[in-house]
């Protein structure tokens, strides 16, 4: 099982949040791409762009946040935060 839990910020309060859970026999990386892009289809979002700084938070931690920086539109929050919260 893999669970990915998603969170949008703004003002240090989350907005809104969702766990998109994974039982495919895929790899990790085309599980998380794959839970993004259910993520911003939920909350109505471009797909954000993984910058380098992105990259190197997610490998360490298993959790990265996505800023303005990330985004071609505007967004009206501070920070969307993944975190890979289960996977076997």
């Amino acid at each position: 099982m893999f669970r990915l839990w998603a969170k949008e910020f703004k003002n240090n309060r989350m907005l809104k949040d969702t766990v998109i859970e994974d039982n495919r026999d895929e790899t990790r990386t085309h599980k998380v791409f794959d839970a993004l892009d259910e993520v911003c289809l939920q909350f109505d979002l471009s797909k954000p762009i993984w910058l380098e700084a992105t990259v190197s938070d997610f490998k360490r931690h298993s959790k990265t946040r996505f800023t303005q920086d990330n985004f071609i539109e505007e967004i009206d929050f501070d920070y969307l935060e993944i975190h890979v919260i289960e996977e076997d």
